[in-house]
């Protein structure tokens, strides 16, 4: 095919758009931190100040604030009192609570295992509290 001198090529395209190709105006967020003088440190509140809706200081992978229950303490009593749902009381579930202590009964201690597995996975901080936060260390 013959386009003729200086024409557009068909489909609409046109040439660079206004202010031509590169970073935006006004670059990519926030400046870097000057030099020697460094970030705020790993986990710590932005700003170097306590944030008021996270007391105990937030997740760093989610941004979550952090629950004011112990993932140590969850995790110790239900392994050792989960029979009585005591980890899941701690955290807020009560109706985990109360079925685990149905189930261990009802089963004649078998279903004890649900506890202990329970009480792992709270040591692990894969189990959050009822609000759904992470349990903090």
């Amino acid at each position: 095919m013959n386009y003729p001198p200086n024409a557009p090529p068909p489909g609409g395209y046109g040439g660079p758009p206004p202010g031509g190709y590169g970073p935006p105006p006004g670059g990519y967020g926030p400046p870097p931190p000057a030099p020697g003088m460094g970030g705020a440190p790993y986990g710590a509140p932005m700003g170097g100040m306590m944030q008021p809706h996270a007391p105990f200081g937030v997740d760093p992978m989610t941004g979550m604030p952090f629950s004011d229950k112990s993932k140590m303490v969850a995790g110790l009593l239900q392994i050792f009192l989960g029979s009585f749902g005591a980890g899941r009381f701690y955290t807020g579930h009560m109706g985990l609570a109360i079925a685990q202590i149905a189930v261990t009964w009802l089963t004649c201690g078998a279903g004890a295992l649900w506890p202990l597995i329970d009480g792992i996975m709270m040591l692990m901080g894969k189990v959050p509290d009822a609000q759904g936060r992470p349990l903090r260390d």
